[in-house]
Order: structure tokens, then sequence, then C-alpha cells
């Protein structure tokens, strides 16, 4: 039984101004562009299927993995152990045939064990040395940091430059990364002792935020029939390494309109309790909110999304789809919300409701 609380003043939706140019010019897509999205809608549908033979369920999940790969962004996942994070990684790498490499984060992982060191290394016929650098596993399309928030900040921070960069420097010597690359990682969310949370300044490196939560009772029988026979499907491959590259660079080439944009902006502002549009529930739970980077990835996995469903312009329904992993884990909650069990995601939610297009 619940009750109503009393006293509540209700929330006036926040409606953005109206664009002053109705008909915006938007240049024509290009013939190649327009069939590339075409190829991009198919080669999703292929891909999706070629994951369902291993991973059971997982749908919300697997469609924002596939944003953030082609939107070029880092994706941070959260769930608790078991719920095949680390399988639908190695499936997505071997159905695109990118390499893989998995980096188990310890307490006492060094930053070369991630990017390399420098071996001396002696040539017995000349007796001459000299050194080599021997590439540590973020050389690799697609790297799972596996618990990142169990290593100190130094260690994590040795991913901040190839995450931004796509390059490794040592030595004073700077080593370009494999292109593709993106970084997915991952945190068990109940486990807290002994454990590094990620700064601020890290957390915003990652495009998404992923819940992963527990499959339903028929994906979990459906699961265990699967996982403990001893059939494993193969896999076909659908996309080359150069053909993501050339679609990574059709993203940023879809258009989005100006009443988008200002939508995607708004969301971004009305996270930060020091703003005039910011509702009330956000000033009294959050201490600092999703900076300009976050609109940024709004609009960028939001044409991501569009392209994915065959579509070569965004709708506002791709930015308030992606609006909770993008924004979610760049909300800072203060002591009260904390104390009253407040979760990030769900003020995204109610956020959506009070600022309408």
């Amino acid at each position: 039984m619940s009750t109503k609380p009393e006293n509540v003043t209700p929330i006036t939706p926040l409606r953005l101004e109206q664009p002053t140019e109705v008909n915006p010019v938007v240049p024509e897509p290009q013939k190649s562009d327009l069939e590339a999205v075409a190829e991009l809608a198919q080669a999703h549908a292929q891909i999706v299927a070629e994951i369902e033979k291993r991973i059971i369920g997982q749908k919300r999940v697997v469609d924002q993995l596939l944003v953030a790969l082609f939107a070029r962004g880092h994706t941070l996942f959260v769930g608790v152990p078991g719920l095949a994070k680390t399988l639908l990684i190695s499936t997505l790498a071997e159905t695109l045939n990118l390499s893989f490499q998995r980096i188990q984060f310890t307490p006492d992982l060094m930053p070369a064990d991630i990017t390399g060191t420098e071996v001396l290394e002696e040539d017995h016929t000349t007796g001459r040395r000299a050194f080599r650098f021997v590439k540590g596993p973020v050389f690799a399309n697609l790297v799972l940091a596996d618990e990142i928030n169990r290593t100190p900040p130094k260690t994590q921070a040795a991913l901040l430059q190839s995450m931004q960069e796509y390059r490794v420097t040592a030595s004073g010597t700077t080593h370009e990364l494999p292109l593709p690359f993106l970084v997915f990682a991952t945190q068990n969310p109940i486990e807290q002792e002994g454990t590094y949370p990620l700064p601020e300044a890290q957390l915003d490196r990652f495009m998404f935020q992923v819940d992963v939560d527990y499959p339903s009772e028929a994906e979990e029988e459906e699961i265990v029939r699967q996982q403990t026979s001893d059939h494993r499907p193969e896999l076909s491959r659908v996309l080359s390494p150069q053909r993501i590259l050339q679609l990574q660079e059709l993203v940023r080439r879809v258009p989005a309109a100006d009443h988008v944009v200002k939508y995607a902006v708004a969301l971004a502002r009305a996270t930060r309790p020091t703003s005039p549009t910011a509702p009330q529930f956000i000033k009294d739970s959050v201490s600092w909110g999703a900076g300009p980077r976050a609109s940024q990835y709004l609009i960028l996995a939001a044409k991501a999304r569009s392209i994915l469903d065959g579509r070569f312009a965004v709708a506002i329904e791709d930015v308030s789809a992606l609006a909770r992993p993008t924004l979610q884990h760049r909300l800072i909650l203060n002591y009260r919300a904390e104390a009253e069990g407040r979760r990030a995601g769900e003020l995204v939610d109610r956020l959506l409701s009070v600022v309408t297009p």
C-alpha cells in the first residue's frame, strides 16, 4: 500500500525555446553516405544475430555497446560478476575481426603492465646492447579493463592518454595504438572494500555507464543449458576493422538539427545544481553535474544510434534514449542524496520528464 506524500510542489516541465530558423538548411547527404547507412543497418542486424548465438538476453546492453563502438566512445559496465560482460566483449571482437585483450586490474598492477615497458637486449654477434619497447596489452582494438576500480589511481591514469589520444608514451617515445581502439571497463557495484573509486576526470572519459542487470528466469534457464553443454557456436565475421573506421567517420557526418542540439545541451545543463534551469530535485541531490563533454557525447551517441537504425538524421528520441547511460556517471551526488539511497540514474530519468523539447 502506498501513501501519497503531502505538500509536494508539482514540477513544471521545462520547455526549450523553439529554434528561430523554422526550416534550417541541412546539406543533402552524399549518395555514398546513404548507401553506407543502409549497409550499416543491415550489418547491425547481422552483428546482433551473431552475438545472440552466445549471449542470451541483455538486448539493451548490446544495443548501447554497438552505439559506443561506432561513436568511438569508451564504456564503463557496472554489474555483479557472472553476467557475461567479458564474453560479450570478446564475442563482439570475434564477430568484427578485432584484436582483443583483457586486463585484470589488481592492487599491485603497475602502469607498465598496461602500456608496455623497455627491455634491454644484447646482440650476441656484435655485443651491442639496446633498449626495445615491448608493447603492453593496451595495444589492441578492444581492451577490457576488468574491475578497473581495484587498482590504485596511478595505474588507472595509465589509461587516460590512450583513451583520449590513442597513443602511449614510454621513455620519451610515442607509440600509436591500433585503430579502431576502445576501452571497455567493468566495475563490481557490491564489493567496495579495497577499491579505488575512479576520479571524476577519468569517469568523464567514458561515454557511457551501462548497468548490466540480472537476466530473467527464462533467460537464465537458457544460459544454464547453453553454458553447461559442449556446444560452442561458431561466429561469422560481419565487418572488417577498416570498414568500422570508415563507418565511425560516417557518424560525424550525420546532421543534427538545431532543436536536437538544444535539447542535448539543455539536458546536460539541467544536471548542474547552480544552473538556473536545474529543477529543485537536482539542486537538492547533486553536488556537481555533467560538463560540456556530456552534451557532445549525447549528440555523437544519438548520431550512431540513428544510422544503426538506418536513418541519416538524428531524432529527439535518439537523445532521450541514451541520456541515462551518458549522464548518470557524471552526476556527483551529495551526502544527503547518498544517505537517502538515491541513484544518479533515477535522477536522470526524472530529468527526462522535466526537460522537454
